[in-house]
């Protein structure tokens, strides 16, 4: 299976984020051709403000295999993660990171800020962006065009 199969898993979980009027953010974690780890954006019904897909994922997955390391691991997300999602990857050592959409205002691999490989970690993250790009914007501009 490939990244772009992956990518349409984590297309499955932002939408259940849609289907809960939340941001529609969606990631899963696979080590082994098997996902280990998924979630979606929840913070407005969870009252959580950390309750963002990449954060439950990696949740998810540290409980399905018993560690809080995650190595050999490989995040798909359909937005660029930010900087709170960012250190939690880093320090869950996931081996690989691929995203969807950018996030030119937040996003913490490529754009506004880039913590993949920052010189003050002790882990560096392989990561490719832009995985089923447009539809993966689509889905967050559709989103935010029927909230305005």
């Amino acid at each position: 299976m490939n990244d772009e199969y992956w990518m349409r898993q984590a297309l499955l979980q932002a939408r259940q984020a849609q289907l809960h009027a939340e941001v529609p953010v969606g990631a899963i974690i696979v080590r082994d051709d098997e996902i280990i780890g998924k979630g979606y954006n929840q913070p407005i019904t969870s009252h959580d403000p950390s309750a963002h897909a990449e954060i439950i994922a990696i949740r998810d997955a540290g409980q399905n295999i018993a560690n809080y390391r995650l190595p050999e691991t490989t995040l798909y997300v359909t937005l660029e993660p930010c900087v709170m999602c960012m250190g939690a990857i880093l320090h869950a050592r996931i081996k690989k990171l691929v995203f969807g959409a950018t996030d030119t205002k937040r996003g913490a691999v490529c754009s506004a800020l880039q913590l993949s490989h920052a010189d003050f970690s002790n882990h560096h993250i392989e990561w490719t962006g832009g995985r089923l790009e447009q539809t993966c914007s689509e889905m967050l501009s559709a989103f935010f065009r029927e909230r305005r």
